[in-house]
């Protein structure tokens, strides 16, 4: 594997398909962003534009865990760290200039792969979003970076 102990340059290419209220939508994007291993983790960071085109990006990290797990977390005006373990339904707070909404994700399928020179990757992640028994909605992230 390449040197990841220091932050490296990476491109990621990002597809999420959503399904909220039988409505479906899709968003890509093509950014830059940033790669480092600490320990067994691996952290992706990149800035996510806005859909609109107003307001300033949103800072984004995703941890690949040495577990298999992978966490995603949003540091915008609205704030999310979501946890998908595969199977498994975790916990999580969505917090919002209103208040903190108690939200869970259920994960049927977590696929994650790397590979070494170059150094790149690939996540396949379907989850559904609930807020109590209330299912918000089903969701496919695809993602794949290279250095």
């Amino acid at each position: 594997m390449d040197d990841l102990s220091t932050s490296i340059p990476v491109g990621i290419h990002l597809e999420t398909h959503t399904v909220q209220n039988g409505e479906s939508s899709d968003y890509v994007i093509d950014v830059a962003g940033q790669i480092v291993q600490i320990g067994d983790t691996i952290y992706l960071r990149y800035a996510e534009p806005q859909e609109d085109g107003q307001g300033a990006d949103v800072p984004v990290t995703i941890k690949f865990m040495g577990d298999g797990d992978v966490s995603l977390t949003r540091r915008g005006e609205n704030r999310v760290r979501l946890h998908f373990s595969a199977g498994k339904r975790i916990s999580a707070q969505y917090r919002t200039p209103y208040g903190i909404i108690p939200i869970e994700t259920v994960t049927p399928q977590l696929k994650v792969g790397f590979t070494q020179r170059p150094f790149g990757g690939n996540a396949s992640i379907d989850y559904q979003l609930y807020a109590g028994q209330e299912l918000l909605g089903n969701y496919e992230i695809r993602l794949q970076f290279t250095v």
